[in-house]
């Protein structure tokens, strides 16, 4: 699994023409999932995302996290992150999970994060979406299960 995490001052999602999500500051996060990815390795990933401290304290040093400046979350499915550019010009998408498991495990985060955080947006999976946001910092973080799950 892997989470894109872009700290954002507003993100929004807009399919066919009406916004679907919309957030102030927080995350914008780009989820992808793999075949093998499952409950408990969201549950991590998840956590992690959450108690991530990158937001700045009064000394300007990153050190507090989502809930300490009232962050909201923007959660867009993202099945590209699983891209495989190794051979040739046009990406493989193998690696990728199923729409079906994808779709779970979207679904499953959105609900985990759900009871945690108080705003949480979303788009729709599977549709044809536009994302805008302000990337604060501009500030990127990449979790990755392989990562995060092994320690």
């Amino acid at each position: 699994m892997r989470f894109v995490i872009q700290r954002v001052t507003d993100a929004s999602v807009t399919v066919e023409g009406e916004v679907v999500g919309k957030i102030g500051k927080g995350y914008m996060v780009l989820i992808g999932v793999e075949e093998n990815d499952t409950e408990a390795i969201a549950d991590k990933m998840v956590d992690k995302m959450i108690k991530l401290r990158i937001f700045e304290d009064d000394e300007g040093k990153t050190n507090r996290s989502l809930a300490d400046v009232d962050g909201e979350l923007l959660l867009v499915s993202q099945f590209t992150l699983y891209a495989n550019c190794k051979k040739g010009n046009r990406p493989s998408f193998i690696e990728a999970g199923s729409p079906d498991k994808a779709n779970s495990l979207y679904e499953y985060i959105i609900a985990r994060c759900k009871e945690r955080v108080p705003v949480v947006e979303k788009g729709i999976f599977g549709a044809m979406m536009s994302v805008a946001l302000t990337n604060d910092g501009p500030f990127t973080i990449l979790l990755d299960s392989r990562e995060i799950c092994s320690a």
